[in-house]
């Protein structure tokens, strides 16, 4: 399987080169990503667990999915492509915000990204591909919240910091 390409920008999200995906891991270069936030009639939201075979954060629970734009896509079109390849259904989504941060990991690689963060309502049970998700959940935001401060190892790096930072933004989108 070709390794793919992620797109490299700048601090203002301007596309300025692409790179195989681990590669900008290891050099812990800025690039775009997007976060997907599935809630449900009930104001709860669907987390998943990464797979236990993927090469950072194995098993660790977060938002409903999230992955990397490919070259022309829009961050709509990207989320609602891995939303589908990841979790098995198709919902409207709406960009939030975005944000940038930066995470080194134990095994040398480094989370850089300029981070689109999307969401979207949807009340029914996935379809998980068990290739990329381990399993998941409905769970309250103020449960995720609670649950964070008491198990924040369990969670990825990427959704603790949605989570500290822009809380307000999930809240106001409720159902």
């Amino acid at each position: 399987m070709i390794e793919e390409n992620v797109i490299l920008v700048n601090t203002d999200d301007v596309q300025i080169g692409l790179m195989p995906k681990l590669e900008a891991h290891e050099k812990a270069l800025l690039h775009r990503a997007f976060s997907v936030f599935v809630l449900n009639s009930k104001n709860e939201l669907m987390l998943q667990q990464r797979a236990h075979h993927k090469y950072h954060s194995p098993l660790l629970w977060t938002n409903t999915c999230c992955s990397h734009q490919r070259e022309g896509e829009t961050n709509v079109q990207a989320g609602s492509r891995r939303l589908f390849e990841e979790m098995g259904f198709k919902t409207e989504l709406k960009e939030l915000f975005h944000f940038i941060y930066k995470a080194p990991f134990d095994n040398g690689l480094t989370e850089h990204e300029l981070d689109h963060v999307m969401i979207g309502y949807y009340s029914e049970s996935p379809e998980i591909n068990t290739e990329e998700v381990e399993s998941w959940k409905w769970m309250s935001i103020d449960a995720v919240q609670e649950d964070m401060q008491l198990h924040p190892e369990i969670y990825t790096v990427w959704f603790k910091i949605i989570f500290d930072e822009f809380y307000h933004f999930l809240e106001d989108h409720k159902v």
